[in-house]
C-alpha cells in the first residue's frame, strides 16, 4: 500500500468511469522541481507537451516564466502558439503536407518563433524549397542520432561539414542541434548517463568547430526525462523533459533519482464478478495504454492484490487476493505505467482540488488538427 491517500476523491459516485483524474497542486510541485533542477534558470527548460496536450498546463509553464516548448505534432504546436508560448519547436521532421501545415502556422502566428527538425540534405532541401515558395524562412535544428536509431543524422559522422551544408540552404535558418536519447533507460544511473555524456562531449566538440568556422555557436536541445538529471547540470544545453508533469509508474521505477510525484490517476469501476476470485473492471485498452505487457499497463498501487488476467477493448479482468471483499460498483484507483499514450485516449481530464472532482480540462491536442 502507498503511505498516504493523496489520490482519494470524495465525489466519484457523481462521475462515470473510466476517467483520468489530475491533481493541479502536484503538477505545480513537479514543475517547480524541474525549475529547481536547472538551478532556477528557466531559459534552459523547453518542456515537451506530448504528455499532457492541455492549455492549462501550458499556462502553468508560463506562470513559472517558461516560454519555450517542444511538441510532437502540428496540433500540439498550434496549441502552444494559441496560448502564448513564444518559442515553439516541432521535434519532428515534417515531410510532404506537414511542411505546408507548418508554414501555415508561421503565417498565422507571426509573433511566435517556430522551428522544426531535419536530419538529411534531402529533407532539408524539401523544407527549404517550400519555404522559398511561401516566402518564409523556416528555423531548423539538426536532429542527431546518438543511439536511438529512429531518426537523426549520425552524430559521429562529419557533423561540422553537414552543419555547414544545411546552413547554406536558402529558406532555412539553422539554429542548432537536437538530441533525443530515449534508448537510455537503465535504472542504474551510471549506466544510463555514461553514453549520454560520451555523445554530448562529441557534439560539444563539433559545436566548437562550427563556431570556429565563423558560424554562430549552435544551440543544443537534449534529452527527455530519462537523461534530464544529466543535462540539467550542463549549462550549454536546453533540457526537454515531458513526463515529469504527471509522472508514471514506468519512470517511478526506472528513474529513482528524480523525485517527481504521480499527479494523474485512472479510476475504474468493478462491473462484474465472473468468479469468486475474479473482477471485471471497465478499463479496456481504449482507456489505458496497452503497448506494454499485461502486467505493465496500469498499476493498482493501492490495491496490490489485484493481478491482471485479461484485457480487451472495454474490459480488464483481474484476480484478487483471498479474503478481499470487492463489490460491484466499487471504485478502483490505478496509476498508468505509461502516462503519455494513456492521456491521448481521453477527450477530457477530471481536475481534483481539495479531494473532489471540481472541473475538467480538455485535451485538444490529442486530435491531429486544431485549426490547421
Amino acid at each position: 500500500m502507498m503511505e498516504d491517500n493523496w489520490h482519494r476523491i470524495d465525489n466519484t459516485e457523481a462521475f462515470d468511469t473510466p476517467l483520468m483524474a489530475v491533481y493541479p497542486e502536484r503538477i505545480r510541485e513537479n514543475i517547480q522541481l524541474a525549475v529547481d533542477l536547472v538551478a532556477g534558470d528557466v531559459s534552459r527548460l523547453r518542456p515537451h507537451i506530448k504528455t499532457h496536450k492541455t492549455a492549462e498546463i501550458i499556462k502553468m509553464f508560463i506562470d513559472k516564466g517558461i516560454d519555450k516548448i517542444k511538441c510532437a505534432t502540428i496540433a500540439e504546436t498550434e496549441l502552444a502558439a494559441q496560448h502564448g508560448i513564444a518559442d515553439v519547436m516541432l521535434a519532428y521532421q515534417p515531410a510532404g503536407f506537414k511542411i505546408d501545415r507548418f508554414i501555415a502556422l508561421i503565417y498565422k502566428y507571426p509573433e511566435v518563433q517556430f522551428s522544426c527538425l531535419t536530419d538529411s540534405i534531402d529533407s532539408a532541401q524539401k523544407i527549404a524549397e517550400k519555404a522559398l515558395l511561401a516566402a518564409v524562412v523556416i528555423s531548423v535544428y539538426i536532429d542527431l542520432n546518438t543511439g536511438m536509431n529512429r531518426t537523426g543524422y549520425p552524430f559521429e559522422d562529419a557533423l561540422p561539414e553537414f552543419y555547414q551544408q544545411i546552413n547554406a540552404l536558402p529558406g532555412l535558418h539553422l539554429l542548432g542541434m537536437h538530441i533525443y536519447d530515449g534508448h537510455l533507460h537503465d535504472a542504474d544511473l551510471g549506466k544510463r548517463l555514461a553514453p549520454a555524456e560520451t555523445a554530448l562531449k562529441k557534439v560539444l566538440t563539433a559545436a566548437d568547430q562550427i563556431e570556429l568556422s565563423g558560424l554562430r555557436r549552435p544551440l543544443i536541445i537534449a534529452g527527455g526525462s530519462n537523461t534530464f538529471i544529466f543535462y540539467a547540470g550542463i549549462p550549454q544545453v536546453e533540457c526537454s523533459p515531458g513526463t515529469f508533469v504527471f509522472w508514471d509508474m514506468n519512470y517511478s521505477a526506472r528513474l529513482p533519482e528524480l523525485e517527481f510525484k504521480p499527479a494523474a490517476v485512472l479510476i475504474t469501476t468493478v462491473i462484474s464478478k465472473p468468479a469468486p476470485d475474479t473482477l471485471c473492471l471497465d478499463l479496456g485498452y481504449k482507456s489505458v495504454s496497452s503497448e506494454n505487457p499485461l502486467n505493465l499497463r496500469v498499476i493498482f498501487v493501492w490495491n496490490p492484490d489485484l493481478i491482471p488476467l485479461g484485457h480487451s477493448e472495454e474490459h480488464l479482468t483481474v484476480k484478487h487476493g483471498a479474503g478481499q471483499n470487492y463489490e460491484i460498483g466499487d471504485k478502483i484507483y490505478g496509476i498508468p505505467y505509461h502516462i503519455c499514450p494513456s492521456v491521448a485516449l481521453y477527450d477530457e481530464l477530471s481536475v481534483v482540488t481539495a479531494g473532489k472532482i471540481s472541473g475538467k480540462w480538455m485535451v485538444p491536442a490529442r486530435r491531429r488538427e486544431l485549426c490547421l
